[in-house]
C-alpha cells in the first residue's frame, strides 16, 4: 500500500472510495443508519484506514491532528461551525431509540472521520501535488457531493437525493477550503462528525431543509470565496504540482 500511495496516490483514494461505497451502500439500503450492521460496517472502513494511515505512515503527513494555522484569519471558522448546526434549526427530532439511537450517532461520528480521511486526507492531497491547488479543490469537493448518489441505491427519493447532492457539494468546498488554508483535518473531521450527528436528531421540515441547504449554499461559497483571497496557504500545503501549475 505504501508503493501504491507513493506511486499512484489518486489511485490509492479511490481505492478507498470504492471500499467504502462497496461496505456501506448495501448496510445502508439493508439496515439503515441506527443499526449494529452499519456501525460495524463503518468501524471496518475507519480501521481499514487507521492501519494504513499508521503503516505508510500518513498521520503526521496529512494534518489528521494538526492545530489549525490562521485561526483569526480563517474568522475562527464560525461560518463552518455555525452551518455545522443547520440539522436542528428547525427543531428537534428522535428517528431512533433505545440501542438504534447510538448505533445511529456512532456510525455518523464514523462517517466524519471516513469522509475527510478520504475525500481530503487521501483525494484532495494527492490532486494537489499532481494537478495543484484549482483542480484538487474543485474534483475534491465536486466528487464528494456527487458521491452522494449513491443515497438512490440505499433508497433515498430523488428529489430528496439532489438536494443532499448540491448540500454535499457546498459542504465539500467548505471542508476542501478549510483544510487547505488551515492545514488541519482534523478540525474537518470533527466538524463534519458534527453535521452528521446532528442530522440524526432534526426535525426534517422542507422549509427547514430548504433553508439549510440555501444557507449553506450562499454562505459555504462566500467564506470559501474569502479563504481563497484573504488567507495564506500553509507551507505544508504549498506543494509545486508536477505539471507546473501554480500555487495560489
Amino acid at each position: 500500500m505504501k508503493k501504491l500511495y507513493e506511486k499512484k496516490p489518486v489511485l490509492f483514494a479511490v481505492l478507498f472510495i470504492v471500499l467504502y461505497c462497496a461496505v456501506t451502500i448495501p448496510i445502508r439500503g439493508e439496515y439503515g443508519d441506527g443499526s449494529i450492521q452499519s456501525l460495524l460496517g463503518l468501524l471496518f472502513v475507519a480501521a481499514v484506514i487507521a492501519v494504513v494511515s499508521s503503516l505508510i505512515p500518513l498521520w503526521k503527513r496529512l494534518g489528521a491532528a494538526a492545530k489549525p494555522q490562521h485561526i483569526r484569519g480563517c474568522l475562527y471558522f464560525f461560518p463552518m461551525i455555525l452551518l455545522a448546526t443547520g440539522n436542528i434549526w428547525d427543531g428537534f427530532k428522535l428517528h431512533y431509540s433505545g440501542a438504534d439511537l447510538w448505533f445511529a450517532i456512532g456510525s455518523m461520528a464514523l462517517v466524519g472521520f471516513v469522509e475527510e480521511m478520504i475525500f481530503r486526507g487521501f483525494l484532495f492531497r494527492a490532486l494537489l501535488k499532481k494537478d495543484g491547488p484549482k483542480v484538487a479543490v474543485i474534483v475534491s469537493a465536486v466528487t464528494f457531493g456527487v458521491g452522494h448518489i449513491v443515497n438512490l441505491l440505499a433508497g433515498m427519493a430523488t428529489v430528496e437525493n439532489l438536494m443532499m447532492i448540491i448540500f454535499a457539494v457546498a459542504w465539500g468546498f467548505v471542508f476542501t477550503m478549510v483544510y487547505y488554508k488551515s492545514g488541519s483535518l482534523l478540525l474537518c473531521i470533527l466538524v463534519h462528525a458534527a453535521v452528521d450527528v446532528l442530522a440524526v436528531f432534526a426535525a426534517e421540515t422542507a422549509w427547514g431543509s430548504w433553508l439549510y441547504i440555501g444557507a449553506t449554499v450562499v454562505i459555504g461559497a462566500v467564506y470559501s470565496l474569502y479563504l481563497v483571497k484573504r488567507v495564506e496557504t500553509p507551507v505544508d500545503m504549498q506543494v509545486r504540482p508536477a505539471s507546473g501549475a501554480q500555487e495560489s
